[in-house]
């Protein structure tokens, strides 16, 4: 029996949640064990929001305790046991540029950055983040990373390691085309109001009377 099969069978849902924490720390399957269980819930054996939900909690707390060590232990401590949290002056300093250049929205995308989750809640607590935009930005990429993957165990089936593979190459073309579709709908709307909002009767009274 395949490691990933005897693991869901002897823990369940403990295994998302347990697992996920350490995904954080130490190299662990999260993908593939998030996309088993969404076959899991293909097959009825477990249920899918149940899944999505105990995946979300586990990362939320990953990376809700990495924010914290960033936060209040700061570059010292990762300089002197950043080798035991696999990182490095050369992986801190690229994710430091990338908030430079890209911000908060960093975050958003950083589940579907090889590494970058792992490092992206210890370097948002060391350059203080406050903690409400590292939230708003991270448990909402966090809730996509775990959809995704979930979601392509229980729509594909039997056949979600073939297309894991696939999902893992493009995922992150994939989260930047919703990002952008969403901010393009969030734009069209704003765009909409000012437009309804300039053609109100009060805004023509406002012009007939100047």
């Amino acid at each position: 029996m395949p490691p990933i099969e005897h693991w869901f069978e002897q823990f369940g849902y403990f295994v998302l949640f347990v697992g996920l924490i350490v995904d954080f720390i130490l190299p662990f399957p999260a993908e593939p064990v998030m996309a088993y269980a969404g076959y899991l819930s293909y097959t009825g054996s477990m249920h899918l929001l149940s899944s999505v939900f105990v995946s979300f909690l586990g990362t939320s707390v990953a990376i809700t305790i990495s924010y914290g060590i960033g936060y209040w232990a700061g570059m010292p401590f990762i300089e002197r046991y950043g080798k035991w949290l696999m990182l490095n002056p050369g992986r801190i300093g690229k994710l430091r540029r990338w908030f430079d250049s890209y911000g908060y929205k960093l975050l958003l995308v950083s589940f579907f950055i090889p590494a970058g989750r792992q490092f992206s809640g210890y370097l948002a607590g060391i350059v203080r983040i406050p903690f409400r935009s590292f939230a708003i930005y991270s448990y909402s990429g966090a809730l996509m990373w775990v959809f995704v993957y979930v979601g392509v165990g229980h729509l594909v089936g039997p056949h979600w390691q073939n297309v894991l593979h696939t999902v893992k190459s493009y995922a992150g073309l994939i989260v930047l085309g919703i990002c952008l579709l969403v901010a393009a709908i969030i734009l069209i709307r704003r765009i909409g109001r000012l437009h309804k909002s300039g053609n109100s009767p009060s805004s023509k009274k406002t012009m007939d009377s100047e």
